[in-house]
């Protein structure tokens, strides 16, 4: 019984951490400008 509140414990720890890290870690996307030709159909295609 006692190995399953620590387990619990530690489960519930792990979750918070996790959440906190995501709201407040750097977790910001990078940025970068992408830009490829685009082949548009004529009549002689």
């Amino acid at each position: 019984m006692r190995l399953i509140k620590v387990l619990a414990v530690l489960i519930v720890a792990g979750v918070i951490g996790l959440i906190g890290y995501a709201y407040l870690g750097d977790m910001e996307p990078v940025r970068q400008e992408v830009r490829s030709p685009v082949a548009i159909g004529g009549a002689g295609d």
